[in-house]
């Protein structure tokens, strides 16, 4: 993957994580003290509706930014798409009352233009639209300019490169006030999720880009109000700066997602239930015991990738030695008696079976990878 570096503001220079804490010093600070909460509806169903719930969230003090879907993509066209700009003039009103910050999303040029003309604070760009680069292109034209924040949801499919791509194009438009959001991927195979959470690809995100701030949505990744907190606690343990969560006045009504939203006084239960874990604590015979450990980790880790590296050459040996007598690469009787013993020496020793089995199909998959660079030479 190519070099991925962005020109973004820190959350912590640009958004108060609590008004009465105007002077933390860095994200982390800000992060432990109060972890950045987005709520709202799925979807803005009416003035009534949108009110009630905002004025709910206030009351909770944890909620800094007012959610709501007014533009909906929606699978089937007979489902609910939204009160489209008509609940603008709502959004302005919850911001008048409450002094919540007001957040969209947007798909089209259009809902850009609409949401600034109407001063909504930050706009957000769905899973749907982070998939195709040409209608992120086309939002991130918009944006040229404009002095607004802008956070990312991933694609809807597990493709890192979509989601730094769409980033880069906000990014490029002059758009320093960044956050990406964490909603799931889908797969053939989610249960017991709506999307799949596949912790490792924002953590990579995280690492590619230090500074960027990342949320979690895990009412998109649950699609189940049980679910919510297990979630909400991971990817707090993961370091994640904050979180979005639907939350509605009466969610059995609601007109979209009803079964992933839960009442605003249910959200600050939830979050009270939370437990912000420290970054790096100040006692000095924990951390000298944790960097003995992690030193000892390293020694090894570096051990693994010399045996991995030893293990390729053997393979490229093997590869020339098929080439020449005309063998096949894959020997499948061969890869099931690895398998078969790997899997029962881990049993053993143990190790998780499932992650044993991914990691076989990584070394095997790049092994042959190897042998077939040689059988096409």
């Amino acid at each position: 993957m190519k070099e991925f570096t962005l020109d973004i503001l820190p959350l912590h220079e640009w958004l108060d994580f609590d008004a009465c804490l105007p002077c933390l010093p860095d994200r982390q600070a800000a992060r432990q003290v109060h972890p950045l909460i987005i709520s709202g509806p799925c979807s803005a169903e009416s003035r009534e509706q949108v009110l009630k719930t905002a004025h709910a969230l206030a009351e909770t003090k944890a909620v800094k930014i007012f959610r709501a879907g007014l533009w909906k993509p929606r699978t089937r066209p007979d489902s609910f798409e939204g009160v489209g700009a008509a609940g603008l003039a709502w959004m302005k009103q919850v911001k008048k009352e409450t002094g919540l910050l007001t957040c969209v999303e947007v798909a089209t040029p259009e809902h850009v233009e609409l949401s600034v003309t109407n001063n909504i604070d930050i706009l957000w760009i769905g899973a749907r639209t982070t998939v195709n680069p040409f209608s992120v292109q086309e939002i991130a034209e918009a944006l040229k300019g404009i002095d607004i924040p802008v956070m990312v949801k991933n694609p809807v499919n597990p493709d890192i490169g979509l989601w730094l791509g769409a980033l880069e194009r906000i990014n490029h438009a002059g758009i320093r006030k960044i956050i990406a959001i964490h909603r799931g991927f889908y797969t053939y195979n989610s249960k017991p999720y709506r999307n799949s959470p596949i912790w490792e690809i924002p953590i990579e995100l995280m690492r590619l880009c230090p500074e960027l701030p990342v949320i979690c949505d895990p009412s998109h990744i649950t699609g189940n109000y049980l679910l919510l907190e297990s979630v909400s606690q991971k990817a707090m343990d993961l370091e994640m700066d904050g979180l979005m969560i639907e939350t509605h006045v009466n969610p059995q009504k609601a007109l979209s997602d009803s079964g992933q939203q839960i009442t605003p006084a249910e959200l600050k239960e939830l979050i009270s239930k939370l437990v912000i874990r420290n970054h790096y604590p100040e006692n000095s015979g924990f951390r000298d015991m944790l960097e003995q450990l992690r030193s000892e980790i390293d020694v090894i880790d570096a051990e693994l990738i010399h045996l991995l590296s030893k293990r390729m050459h053997l393979v490229e040996q093997i590869g020339n030695y098929k080439k020449e007598n005309n063998i096949t690469i894959l020997q499948i009787k061969r890869w099931n008696k690895v398998v078969r013993e790997s899997l029962e020496l881990g049993e053993n020793l143990g190790l998780n079976k499932e992650f044993l089995v991914k990691l076989l199909r990584v070394i095997h998959e790049e092994s042959i990878q190897k042998q077939t660079e040689i059988f096409n030479k």
